[in-house]
């Protein structure tokens, strides 16, 4: 099985934003939602269950953010 970069799906209390997606982007993150599934659809998280975690895993993992938020800001 592919070792996805998204694995938890936490259960956190919600803040509703509304984004409009590219069709393209809404299709890979559909199948995105299948291989976290193991490629059945039955039970696959939805586009919308998607979207935290995948954020979360990109602000997390960038290292030029880190840095940047490490050094005070001025002004």
């Amino acid at each position: 099985m592919t070792r996805l970069k998204l694995a938890d799906l936490a259960d956190e209390k919600p803040v509703r934003l509304t984004l409009e997606l590219s069709a393209r982007l809404h299709r890979d993150l559909v199948a995105y939602a299948l291989a976290v599934n193991g490629g059945d659809a039955k039970g696959a998280p939805t586009a919308e269950r998607l979207i935290p975690p995948m954020l979360e895993r990109f602000i997390a993992t960038d290292r030029a953010f880190a840095k940047a938020r490490k050094t005070p800001q001025t002004g």
